[in-house]
């Protein structure tokens, strides 16, 4: 009887222990989670806020970058974030998308598909930095000249990977079934797959497009190697390009009050427009299920 009942309360003492060390890991995280989110409400509210007015800062939104002691916002910043993550997001989902169908549909195990696929989540975990250098190499010292072309380059690059292992991924959730049946009716395999397996995944495919922007809508490390930065607005996107993350960057490191309020405030946006990507994403993940 003794020794049935030692395993057990071995067992359990283990299992308690492991439970306990559980809920502390959460505590310390979602401590941890609390105190960025205070820091970054706290801070990040003020800098829309008019100091001299009180009321809300207009400026933020309407004025590009300022110089120390002047008034200004992140207007430039801001639309130079837009256009390079537009860019970067159209070719990163044509790329994606077919790529992760190519996976998906015709390469399956091969051994073809599976280097491919190694080399993709290779990529996938690929320091953003490293990027930024690569594009560095081919598009930025050979012309002589930052660009935010070689911007849109660098975050189409981080995005594509993304892209291509979730379609992959979805596609493959899809039943067979709906393949068979639509290549029995006499379609080919192409308007198969664009018309039957692509319209299913659908919401699972936006899914992985809007994760991947959401990814890259916060990368700082890349745009220093390629667009760099303009404190002036510019929609020439051969030229170096402002953009919230470098903004943020070099005005958080100043030593001028009026500079790290428009980088607290400029973190804000960027961690808002990531959270509200993250949610649409879960609810059209979400849906997905459901169906």
């Amino acid at each position: 009887m003794s020794t049935t009942a030692t395993p057990r309360l071995s067992r359990r003492l283990a299992q308690g222990a492991f439970l306990v060390f559980c809920w502390v890991a959460t505590v310390v995280a979602l401590v941890a989670l609390a105190a960025i989110l205070w820091s970054l409400l706290s801070q990040g509210l003020s800098g829309f806020i008019d100091p001299d007015s009180g009321g809300l800062d207009l400026d933020l939104f309407t004025k590009s970058t300022p110089a120390p002691g002047s008034e200004g916002g992140l207007l430039n910043a801001i639309l130079g974030s837009l256009m390079m993550c537009a860019v970067a997001m159209v070719g990163a989902v044509v790329i994606g998308f077919l790529a992760g169908t190519w996976l998906s549909e015709y390469a399956r195990d091969s051994l073809y598909g599976k280097v491919i696929r190694f080399l993709n989540d290779v990529l996938l975990s690929a320091p953003s930095i490293l990027v930024g250098l690569f594009i560095y190499e081919i598009l930025v010292f050979p012309f002589k000249g930052f660009s935010g072309l070689a911007g849109a380059a660098a975050l189409g690059l981080i995005a594509a990977p993304v892209i291509t292992r979730t379609t992959e991924d979805v596609l493959r959730l899809q039943p067979k079934a709906l393949r068979e049946a639509s290549v029995a009716l006499g379609a080919p395999v192409w308007r198969t797959i664009f018309a039957v397996i692509w319209k299913s995944a659908r919401a699972g495919m936006l899914t992985g497009a809007l994760l991947a922007f959401a990814r890259i809508s916060g990368e700082t490390a890349p745009l220093l190697f390629t667009a760099l930065n303009n404190q002036f607005l510019s929609l020439d996107l051969t030229k170096p390009t402002a953009n919230l993350p470098v903004v943020i960057f070099n005005f958080a490191l100043s030593a001028y009050d009026d500079w790290r309020r428009l980088a607290w405030a400029g973190a804000l946006l960027i961690a808002a427009t990531v959270l509200s990507v993250t949610v649409i994403a879960r609810i059209l993940a979400r849906e997905k299920t459901r169906s």
